[in-house]
Parts: C-alpha cells; structure tokens; sequence
C-alpha cells in the first residue's frame, strides 16, 4: 500500500523532478504505516541521505488521523513547514489543515508592546529601544502570524524581544486587553483546529509536563506522535519534568512592577524601590554564582557563605515584593499577575533550595548577564512511559544517530520506551569510494598540556593544502579559543570562530568565502548541511566524552550505579558515541560529496572502547598516515569543480 506512493511512475515519480525511491526508505515507510496502524511505538535510525523526513511524512498524511510532528530546533521546524511538507501535501494532494506552532516566546505580546512603547517616551527612555519599538508596531499592523522571527526590524538576539513577548508566568491571559488579538491564541487556534501541527522538542515536551494553558488541549486530540532528531529528546525532557528557576523571571518580574508603578499606580513608590532591590538582588547572585559559561553542583555551591548570603537577600526581596504587590491587588491587570508570580518565583526559590530531595540533581548554570537554578530527576523514563502510556496512539522516533553499536537500549530506556521495532537503515552513500577516515600517528594525549599547538603544526600544513573548505570541531570552548589563536598566526586563510558572530552568520560567510576554515564546538556538531566540494575536511580534536564534572552527567552515573550498573559503559561511552556520529555526519551529505575526516584522538585505536566507537561509525576506509590524507584531497579536488558546490544550506 505504501510502497505504491515511492514507485516509479507513483505520487512522488510524478511530483518531484528527479525522485528516485531507495529501498531503505520504503522500509521505513511502510515500518511508520504499521505503527500508525497499530497505534505502537517505532524506533529508526535512519543514514543521512535516506530520506526520512518523506518516509514518515508519506504515511503520516495518508493516515486520516491527527498528527503532531516535532522537530530539534525552530529552524528544521520551519525547513520541514516551508519546504518539506507543502512538497508532499502536493504530491498525495492531501487537503487537511497544516499548521506550524512555536513556543509563546516567539510571538509579539501586542499589550506588552503597548506598554514598553508608553513607559519609553518617559524620562528614562532610550531613543534605540524607542526606535524599535516603533518599528515593530508599525510591522504588526501588517503581520498575519506575529512571529517575531519574520521581523527584520530587530535582531535574533536583541535586548527588546524578553520585553514585548509573553511568558507563562506573565502572560495576562483571559483578563489581557488585547486577548482577542493575541497571537498566541491565534497560533494555538488553529493548532487545535490542523489535521498536522509542527511543534519543536522544547514546546511539546514544556507542554506535555506542565500542561501549559490552552496547548494541553491540543496533545489529548493527537494520535500520531513523530519525533524527528529524536536523540536530543531524553536530554530535553529531563529539563522539563525538573523545575527551575531563573535570573531573567526575576528581573522580568521586576521590570512589569516598575512598569505598573510608572502607568497604573504612580502614587505608590514603594513599587519603585522594590522592583529596584529584585533587580539588584538577582544581578549580585548572578556575579557571587562565578564565571559564565559554567555549569556547577547546586548542592555544594549552597554550603558557601557568600552564595548563602545572597539567596537571604535574594528571599527577602521576594518577600517585600510580594507584600507590597498584595497592597496593590485590584489596581491593575499587570500587577495582579505580578502578585501571582512572585508567590511563585517565592515557592520556587524554596524548592530549589531543599536540596535534601533524593532522585533529583541539582545543578546551576551562568551566562554573562543570567544564572539559572535547575533541579532535575535522575531519570525521566518512567515519567515519560507514563505519558505515553495515558495517551496512547502511535509514538515514531526517528534520527541519524541513536544506535550505539547497533543497540538501541541506551535511548529507548532513557525514555521508557517498549518499540515494537527498532533498527537501523544504512546510508546510501558509498563511504569506501566517498571518504577517508585518519587518526594521526604521534598524536599527543587528548588532555595534555599544549595539545592545541601541537595539532596546529600537525594539521596547518593539510588545511593550508585543501584551501581551507575545512571544519575544525572542539569538544570545549577553551580548545576553540586556543585552535583559533594558533591557526590565524599560522595560517593565511580566513579563521572563523564560533562565539564571534552568530551561527546562521558564520555559515553564511564561511559559505561566501570559500576558502575559510571554521573552528568551532557544540552548536556546528548537528544540523548543519553543507554539500560539496565547500566543506571536504571534518577535523573533530577529540572523541566528545561529556566533562565529568558536570552535574547532569553525574546525576545519570549516579543513577546508573544505584541500578547496579556500569556508568562508563552504558552512560558516557554511548553518549559520546551520538554525539561523534553527529559530528561524523557533517562530512558526506549528498552522492557526489568526497572527503576526509581527521579524529585526533588515539584513544579510538588504543583503547578497548575505540572498537564500540569504530563500529558505530560509517564503514569508512581508515589510515594513520597524514601524507596518505592530503593525497586524497588533492585526488578529489582535481577532480571537482566549482559547480560541484552550488547546492547548500543550513538546517541548524
């Protein structure tokens, strides 16, 4: 039944020019239709170039029942909207309602905005945030959706976005003066109402722990539940079914006191002070918490005196906050909902702060303006079964990477999953003929001192040889800053670092230049698609064990023992195993692409565990002669032209 739509002469044949069918797609197709059917539970990897996306999108469609597709990041979510679904909806000339839903931070508040643009004409204004303002009021008198990403007006990372969007804590719902025009409600309307919503890992998994208001409404509807780029689901799901609490709620909070006091309670001052002392309050733990970038054990770091002091402070203002607030209630809308999330930023700072609970990890994480407080469960698997199990229907997993060794049972059991099939599908890529694969002979220990310099003198000369087109991949952001310093007095080609610009930017000007060489860590390891002869060398520094000191990590070793385990073996060598397949994949991404892959780790020869990580990888023709390498990429670039390279682009 299935098959007849990837035959030749079939929808497909018909609708997309070239379409060839590969026997690994049908199979997945047809594995998708059979779990659709008998409402079950599907797990499959699928090799890069398999065509999964229409393997799942093909019976997905022809099923007649509601389906809830959802994606790694906001930028596949719209690749698959935009371009993947309206191709196949054309070709099966399926006619239901598609819908695209993100998460409430991605839309304008259209009664935030109003406040913002009232409060900046006063004597604090600053004309650069006034300007912007204006320039999104005058775009949401035009936009259809309200999604702040269609704006060209402001940037993706600017300041004025936390300020004119909603979150749930602030959100005014029912009682907002503008809920009629909210465009939130709008984008979860028509959710309900699709045959086919497009959701990412973070909106579904928040909504499916917390029930948020009005999308709980929309999973009950579901029977078809596909997860593409399943293998960052367990890692997802554990931030969701924790609590945390964060510097930016409390500055938020603080932010919508100050505004209540300067538009709807100007003869209570005592707003002002105490929004300022919130505000103080949240900035001086961020700076007693250390360096950004940093994630720490909670548990340890609130036995120190001074962090012991600040969360004293931090409860105080909270406390005044809320006392204050209550004289306010009746006053206004915003500082109603203000009353209502301090009592529970209040609750929150105390939960966080027993960390006398077993079962749970309790960890803090910086960045330079914010910190973040988390408490975390051990192990979701049994709080997802749960779910799953309540709600019932058909749950597909799919990805490039969530076999280890060919063993599905590190990710399905950190789900709780019970698949009634799980295998994986080969790439149909020829690696032998494709891509070489070295780990250099005389390659210094992964953590010893002065590594980065060694590896510039190692692989300077071979980069300098394939003119740049060449990813570099650190496992940390300290190898990035150390790589970057020594290849740009090395080299004369472009260096681009991660960290400098952002991502899409970097991608964009790495693609322009063509001759460049990128250095960069976790954000580049997935979800990045470049074809051709613009990227033929993937150096990776070393094999990506996660740090041991990290606290989510020592939260599911610890687990691992208590189950009588062994953590090394079913905890860090199969995470780090996704993750070097995820990295691995960055290299050959079409038929025609050639390269090389330099892993300069000697562990994967040396050690017992090289054997689990080889045979996870691609069957890729292996060498330790770095000679051997740029003959290679001398061979494959005199055989290449410059059109080989037209075709590329970033799903990040």
């Amino acid at each position: 039944m299935i098959a007849k739509f990837f035959a030749a002469g079939g929808a497909l044949d018909k609708a997309i020019p070239g379409f060839q069918a590969r026997q690994p797609q049908i199979d997945m197709a047809e594995a998708v239709a059979d779990a659709i059917q008998s409402q079950t539970q599907l797990v499959v990897e699928a090799g890069t170039g398999t065509g999964k996306t229409f393997a799942y999108l093909v019976p997905a469609l022809v099923s007649g029942k509601k389906v809830i597709i959802s994606t790694g990041s906001k930028n596949l979510q719209e690749q698959l909207f935009h371009r993947d679904l309206p191709l196949m909806t054309d070709a099966l000339g399926f006619t239901g309602r598609v819908s695209l839903l993100k998460g409430r931070a991605n839309y304008l508040c259209i009664d935030r905005l109003g406040r913002q643009i009232a409060e900046s004409h006063g004597v604090h204004s600053d004309p650069t945030l006034l300007s912007q303002l204006v320039q999104v009021r005058s775009w949401s008198s035009s936009t259809k959706t309200g999604d702040l990403g269609d704006c060209d007006a402001i940037a993706e990372d600017s300041p004025v976005l936390p300020m004119i969007t909603s979150t749930n804590e602030n959100c005014l719902g029912r009682e907002c003066p503008a809920y009629d025009e909210c465009f939130v409600v709008k984008a979860r309307r028509r959710a309900m109402e699709a045959d086919v919503v497009v959701v990412n890992h973070h909106l579904f998994l928040a909504d499916l722990a917390i029930k948020e208001t009005g999308f709980g409404e929309l999973i009950p509807e579901a029977e078809v539940f596909i997860f593409d780029e399943a293998h960052q689901m367990p890692d997802i799901a554990s931030q969701y079914f924790g609590q945390s609490l964060t510097s930016r709620q409390i500055q938020e909070l603080a932010k919508d006191v100050e505004i209540g006091y300067r538009t709807e309670a100007k003869d209570m001052r005592q707003l002002q002070k105490t929004a300022d002392r919130l505000f103080q309050a949240a900035a001086d733990m961020r700076i007693v918490l250390g360096e950004p970038g940093f994630r720490g054990n909670w548990r340890e770091a609130i036995t120190s005196p001074s962090i012991q002091r600040e969360i004293t402070r931090l409860t105080d203002a909270l406390d005044l906050t809320h006392e204050v607030l209550k004289l306010a209630l009746g006053r206004s809308q915003l500082l109603d909902t203000a009353f209502e999330r301090a009592t529970l930023l209040k609750a929150r700072l105390q939960r966080v702060c027993d960390t006398t609970i077993t079962g749970y990890s309790y960890w803090y994480e910086c960045t330079p303006r914010h910190f973040s407080l988390h408490i975390t469960p051990l192990s979701v698997a049994e709080k997802f079964h749960e779910q799953i199990t309540e709600q019932g229907g058909a749950w597909i997993f799919t990805s490039a990477t969530l076999a280890v060794n060919d063993d599905f049972s590190h990710f399905s059991q950190r789900l709780g999953l019970t698949p009634k099939q799980q295998f994986s599908l080969e790439s149909p890529f020829d690696y032998q003929q494709q891509a070489l694969l070295c780990v250099p002979r005389f390659l210094p220990e992964p953590n010893s001192m002065g590594i980065a310099d060694r590896l510039v003198d190692m692989l300077a000369p071979l980069i300098a040889s394939n003119n740049g087109r060449c990813f570099f991949l650190c496992t940390s952001h300290q190898m990035v800053r150390d790589l970057a310093e020594g290849f740009r007095a090395k080299l004369d080609l472009p260096v681009l670092v991660q960290g400098e610009t952002t991502k899409q930017k970097l991608l964009a000007e790495y693609l322009e230049r063509g001759d460049a060489l990128l250095v960069a860590t976790g954000a580049f390891w997935e979800g990045v698609d470049v074809r051709g002869q613009a990227l033929s060398c993937v150096i990776i520094d070393k094999l990506p064990f996660t740090a041991p000191d990290d606290p989510l990590l020592k939260a599911r070793i610890e687990d691992c023992r208590l189950r009588g385990g062994d953590p090394f073996a079913q905890v860090q060598i199969p995470d780090a195993v996704i993750t070097l397949k995820q990295g691995v994949g960055r290299l050959i991404r079409d038929k025609q692409d050639k390269g090389v892959l330099v892993i300069c780790d000697n562990r994967l020869v040396t050690r017992p565990y090289g054997a689990v990580f080889l045979r996870s990888l691609p069957p890729i023709p292996r060498t330790r002669d770095v000679e051997g390498v740029g003959q290679f990429l001398s061979s494959i670039n005199g055989a290449q032209t410059p059109d080989d390279c037209e075709e590329q682009h970033s799903e990040a």
